[in-house]
């Protein structure tokens, strides 16, 4: 009898596309292993009200992993922004799939794009990263706190007292065929893609090699080369996917380029920094990004205290 493999996601529309594209890949490569998948429902998925940061850094990986240690499911799927900067020694991250668009979008309710945007224009948005990135280019826009899902997202956009904009991921309107609600792509070198932004974390415990070789022909390596430096610079950093912090790299034909920023909330200040070179000098170039950063003062700038690594 062939093994079952249990894959954990979380129940948003987007997490249950995504762990679909995974588990159909991992059916391509292993036709005698029957693979389920396993909804877990999270705290950051329960909570739609509160501000991200209050419901608790790393909110939507702890429970998969949770269930992941406790043996009741086999694989992860995330997507690997939500990902803490290092992981827990009892897991491993087997595979980074091809990376999906990282770019972040305008999806505005008349169309208009973000430079077209009339003066005190509300732009919705629950990343500290991307309203740094929104106040630094209009600081005239006020920028409101958004959550939920991305369906409840463009609900809230369209409904009669929705903001005049909102930013998402293009990636996550683009897994769920939503692209055609694409206002304007902003370009992820200029405001800075978030750590891991259209790629996904195929994780596994530690010890269980028999799934890792089931799950590690998934890995496409130019993106986990990319991904690897942006998660050492945030580690780094010392810094959360909720700081006003990120990299965002790009690996082609054995090079790799990284973009680099760190900003006060209000969009007032930001510090940039890049490098490009040989990809096997990505971690450190990430390293020498942070250090650059941090010696211009980005600690206070962001107003970010060390978390620590969770």
């Amino acid at each position: 009898m062939s093994r079952t493999i249990r894959v954990g996601t979380r129940g948003s529309a987007l997490a249950l596309a995504q762990a679909d594209l995974v588990i159909e890949s991992l059916k391509k490569g292993n036709p005698d292993v029957r693979f389920e998948r396993e909804i877990v429902r999270t705290a950051g998925d329960r909570d739609q009200k509160s501000d991200i940061a209050a419901v608790g850094y790393g909110v939507f990986v702890s429970e998969l992993e949770s269930v992941l240690a406790a043996g009741d499911i086999d694989v992860a799927v995330h997507s690997l922004k939500d990902m803490p900067s290092t992981l827990d020694a009892k897991f491993c991250i087997v595979a980074v799939p091809y990376r999906e668009d990282p770019r972040d979008v305008i999806v505005s309710r008349d169309g208009r794009t973000l430079m077209d945007l009339p003066a005190g224009a509300t732009v919705g948005t629950g990343s500290a990263r991307r309203k740094t990135l929104l106040l630094e280019k209009r600081p005239d826009l006020n920028v409101v706190p958004i959550r939920g899902n991305v369906p409840t997202r463009l609900e809230k956009l369209d409904s009669e007292d929705g903001p005049d904009a909102i930013v998402l991921a293009a990636a996550g309107l683009k897994r769920l065929g939503l692209e055609d609600r694409v206002t304007e792509y902003l370009k992820c070198w200029d405001f800075v893609a978030a750590v891991g932004q259209g790629a996904l974390a195929i994780e596994t415990r530690a010890d269980d090699a028999e799934t890792q070789a089931m799950t590690k022909p998934l890995q496409h390596e130019e993106t986990r080369i990319a991904v690897d430096a942006e998660r050492i610079f945030l580690a780094a950093m010392e810094s959360g996917c909720s700081a006003p912090v990120s990299a965002h790299a790009r690996v082609r034909d054995g090079h790799i380029s990284i973009h680099s920023f760190a900003g006060a909330t209000d969009g007032s200040r930001v510090l940039r920094a890049d490098r490009e070179g040989p990809a096997a000098e990505g971690k450190d170039f990430a390293n020498e990004l942070a250090e650059e950063l941090l010696s211009n003062g980005a600690a206070d700038l962001t107003g970010q205290t060390p978390e620590g690594v969770k």
